[in-house]
């Protein structure tokens, strides 16, 4: 197998490339990695989506308040510094993310990734964090679906690392990407978890060459599930990925224990 693709300068050095890049053939991307404020996909700090036909259809008693779900989500101070909360979404979210590709179910994949539908439906509440050092961003989101609907959707990825361990996709600019997918371990909390690794490389018609890795997990934790993406250019550490799964994990078990004790 070829070797992923690794940036040959300092990825500030890489985000501007990118961002000019944008300018040049679309005119709407801002220099740096943030998007400018009407970009179409922006993360606050903390999001809550109108609650959905499926989410309300949760068995009472099963969904937690929104103090709850709340209280359940991660923050910069779990993972320490340099994590702050985000000031929007990242650059490389619409330059090389959003891509298209005909291999079937890795399109899915794709659209889920850019749409943080990891779990199948919008989440009830959403956290992003970034990363000073490295630019890495880091996008949590608590879900609102049935465990059987997040069983489905955490065994449909399960597949991929098969379905789409290697396959082509274009980006609206007209990039050609490498796509990997592989399997990737979680630490083992909660009732079902699945991790993947996903890697998009491609070169730029000036030669010059892009990485984007992406860490992506999935856990169920009882009647509750969450989702997460930690990615960047270049080879984003892993270590935020495993921390925030096991907090994540512990700490929405643990509102869901204190709001049985409080019945």
């Amino acid at each position: 197998m070829t070797p992923a693709i690794r940036p040959h300068l300092p990825r500030g050095v890489l985000l501007s490339l990118l961002a000019a890049g944008l300018l040049a053939a679309g005119g709407c991307a801002a220099l740096g990695l943030r998007q400018p404020a009407s970009a179409p996909h922006p993360l606050p700090t903390i999001d809550r989506p109108a609650t959905t036909a499926k989410a309300s259809a949760r068995p009472e008693g099963a969904t937690l308040s929104d103090e709850q779900v709340q209280a359940a989500l991660i923050n910069e101070t779990d993972l320490g510094e340099p994590w702050t909360p985000t000031t929007g979404a990242a650059t490389w979210r619409d330059g090389l993310l959003k891509a298209s590709t005909t291999a079937g179910e890795c399109q899915r994949l794709l659209d889920a990734l850019y749409d943080d539908e990891l779990l199948g439906a919008p989440a009830r509440v959403a956290v992003g964090l970034d990363h000073t050092d490295d630019d890495a961003q880091l996008r949590y989101q608590i879900g609102a679906r049935r465990p059987a609907e997040v069983d489905a959707m955490l065994s449909w990825l399960g597949t991929l690392p098969t379905r789409c361990a290697r396959f082509t996709a274009t980006t609206e600019l007209g990039l050609v990407e490498d796509v990997q997918v592989v399997d990737a371990p979680l630490p083992e909390v909660g009732d079902v978890r699945q991790g993947l690794r996903v890697t998009l490389a491609s070169t730029a018609p000036d030669g010059q060459e892009f990485l984007l890795s992406l860490d992506v997990a999935a856990v169920r934790v009882g009647q509750d599930s969450f989702a997460l993406t930690n990615g960047g250019l270049g080879d984003v550490p892993n270590d935020a990925t495993q921390a925030a799964v096991q907090i994540g994990a512990l700490r929405l078990a643990d509102v869901r224990k204190q709001g049985r004790a409080q019945v």
